[in-house]
C-alpha cells in the first residue's frame, strides 16, 4: 500500500497561502470598518435621489 507524504516545499507554499490570505482578510475588515461611514452616507443619498425623482 502506498502512502502519500506532502513534501515540505508543498507544506510550505500551504502554510504561506494560508498566512496571506489570514492578512488579506485582516486588512479587508479594518478597511471595511474604517469606510463604513462612507458606504452608509452613499447609500442614504442614493435612497434620497431616488425619493425624489
Amino acid at each position: 500500500m502506498k502512502t502519500y507524504t506532502k513534501t515540505a516545499t508543498s507544506k510550505l507554499v500551504t502554510r504561506f497561502d494560508n498566512e496571506l490570505k489570514n492578512l488579506l482578510m485582516e486588512d479587508l475588515k479594518s478597511f471595511r470598518e474604517r469606510n463604513q461611514f462612507s458606504t452608509s452616507n452613499k447609500q442614504a443619498t442614493a435612497q434620497q435621489q431616488l425619493k425624489a425623482a
